[in-house]
């Protein structure tokens, strides 16, 4: 028997069919699903009748096959023997595979890249070195004075005392290495000719009052200090005001195309003269005080390089002598007097830092491949010394202005370390004092007086080293983490011990004093429009510095008169 629910149940399908019998809805469907298909078959007709089948072409396709498979000789020798995808360390022989046009000298005809002539450049480089040649003058470079070789002479022998002569010879003698090698006649040659060379400090010790007081301890370094002067160096402090440094539109220029990698200033008092190499390998001089119609714009461009110029050195006794290194490891003199730039010296490996030591013109001191350190003899063309001093590249290379037989080196293998050339003979060099960052160091510099030491790291710290024995370390913070496209900041020193000057990510320079352990100015101004990542100072123009932009520009400060 059905239930209630049932009976309504059948009582609503009952309903619901007249209703739509009374619509007759599926007649309806029933016609448009006719429809529907029809419309379908018609466009697959029309399709069918637009694509039809191409005709298969008549000629066959050719099957490529290799001259193994078809039995025929290879058309080429193949790969040299020796061939491998990886950098090989060895020496570049005579035999090298680079081109000769970089492994011969280079004429100024072929090297140079500008639009005015290049003889205003010559002229006013052999002019100052026929001026100081006239005046019997040795020029010292960034660290040296000038003075007059017999005057410089007599009056340092007359000023010394018996003690300090004495101390002097004796020093010599004990410090002499085991062997009779390069070092020991670079030892006696400088003794000999040390009352003929003044540096930074002793030419103005008429202005500064030196108390005479030797150190308590009887170090290496207080020893090197009295053969020297025979008295304790100290620092010399330059009363400058740094409000007073401006930068003018005329101070403004873009030397180089490529990002910039070294910039000097010629060690000239009465000519500003800047020179700067960049990634791509040129060279550019700027003559700031040249601007005339023959001069054009005063910056003259050279192409002496195919790879980033990591080094610029003038020439201490010759300003129209100036030594390029590069990426690709070649070292290039310009000679200005011969018009050429000369090959000194070619490898496989990269050259990443070069210097020359004070009152040693003939020898050339460079970094090159992973840590390995050269000595070159420009006089005999054949290296002196080969080590490896570090475990990574070496990214700079500086000696001390008061004892040049001290050195120091920075390096990516996050260390810089203190050397004393007179102890380093065939065997592995021990380190005198190594300073420790946690990341690479770029750059290693002895302040004027020699008796401090600043290096600037990625690890955002300016270090300093100071003390007799250099013993005393210190950290200053500094952004110092710059991108791909910007060369690493080197901090350098400025005219005394008292500051550092360092680039800015802001596009600014940043004055530090190492005793406050702190920036305490920054040099800004709205004509520079790009980060300065490389600076020098003027070694002989008190508040006069040039900061160097990963664009090319430079732009020089100098003092309100």
């Amino acid at each position: 028997m059905a239930t209630e629910y049932e009976r309504k149940r059948l009582e609503n399908i009952r309903r619901n069919d007249e209703m739509m019998a009374a619509l007759n809805v599926r007649a309806k469907a029933s016609s448009l699903l006719s429809a529907a298909t029809a419309s379908k078959r018609s466009r697959d007709d029309i399709i069918s009748k637009s694509y039809k089948k191409k005709p298969k072409p008549e000629t066959p396709v050719v099957v490529r096959q290799s001259l193994r498979t078809r039995g025929l000789n290879p058309d080429s020798g193949g790969l040299p023997n020796g061939f491998s995808d990886y950098r090989t360390h060895t020496t570049l022989s005579s035999s090298s595979k680079q081109s000769p046009r970089l492994l011969a000298p280079l004429p100024f005809d072929s090297a140079y890249e500008g639009d005015a002539s290049y003889t205003h450049l010559v002229d006013t480089l052999l002019g100052i070195a026929a001026a100081s040649s006239s005046k019997g003058n040795l020029v010292k470079g960034e660290i040296g004075s000038v003075k007059d070789e017999k005057e410089s002479s007599s009056s340092t022998v007359r000023t010394r005392t018996r003690s300090s002569s004495r101390v002097s010879k004796d020093s010599v003698k004990k410090e002499e290495p085991d062997d009779d090698s390069f070092f020991s006649d670079c030892v006696k040659d400088e003794n000999e000719s040390s009352s003929m060379v003044r540096t930074r400090s002793s030419s103005r010790a008429s202005k500064v009052s030196v108390k005479k007081e030797e150190p308590n301890d009887d170090s290496f370094f207080s020893d090197c200090v009295k053969d020297e002067f025979g008295f304790p160096v100290k620092s010399e402090k330059i009363e400058f005001d740094h409000d007073l440094l401006s930068l003018e539109p005329r101070n403004v220029a873009r030397v180089v195309p490529g990002r910039i990698f070294s910039v000097e200033f010629l060690p000239c008092e009465n000519v500003k003269m800047i020179a700067a190499g960049d990634k791509l390998g040129n060279v550019g001089f700027w003559n700031l005080d040249g601007e005339s119609e023959e001069d054009g714009d005063g910056i003259y461009l050279f192409t002496p390089h195919s790879a980033p110029v990591s080094s610029i050195v003038f020439q201490q006794n010759s300003l129209s002598r100036v030594i390029t290194s590069c990426y690709n490891g070649l070292i290039r003199l310009m000679d200005v007097e011969k018009s050429v730039f000369d090959l000194v010296y070619s490898t496989d490996e990269p050259i990443y830092s070069l210097s020359q030591r004070p009152n040693d013109e003939q020898s050339l001191y460079f970094g090159e491949d992973h840590g390995m350190f050269n000595i070159w003899d420009l006089r005999a063309g054949k290296s002196v010394f080969h080590w490896e001093l570090h475990e990574h590249r070496i990214n700079s290379v500086d000696f001390n202005p008061q004892n040049p037989h001290i050195m120091a080196t920075s390096s990516s293998d996050g260390t810089a370390c203190l050397w004393d050339l007179r102890s380093m003979g065939s065997q592995k060099p021990k380190t005198l004092t190594t300073l420790n960052h946690s990341r690479a160091v770029h750059s290693a510099y002895f302040s004027p007086s020699g008796l401090s030491l600043a290096t600037t790291s990625l690890d955002d710290n300016i270090g300093i080293l100071s003390g007799i024995n250099f013993e005393n370390t210190s950290m200053i913070y500094h952004n110092n983490n710059t991108s791909r496209w910007i060369s690493k900041f080197k901090g350098v020193w400025g005219w005394d011990d008292s500051h550092i000057y360092v680039g800015n990510l802001s596009r600014k320079i940043d004055v530090i004093n190492p005793k406050l352990k702190r920036t305490v100015m920054e040099l800004q101004n709205p004509l520079m429009k790009a980060i300065p990542c490389r600076i020098h100072c003027h070694p002989r123009n008190v508040g006069t510095l040039a900061g160097a932009t990963g664009g090319g520009q430079v732009y020089v400060w100098t003092a309100k008169l």
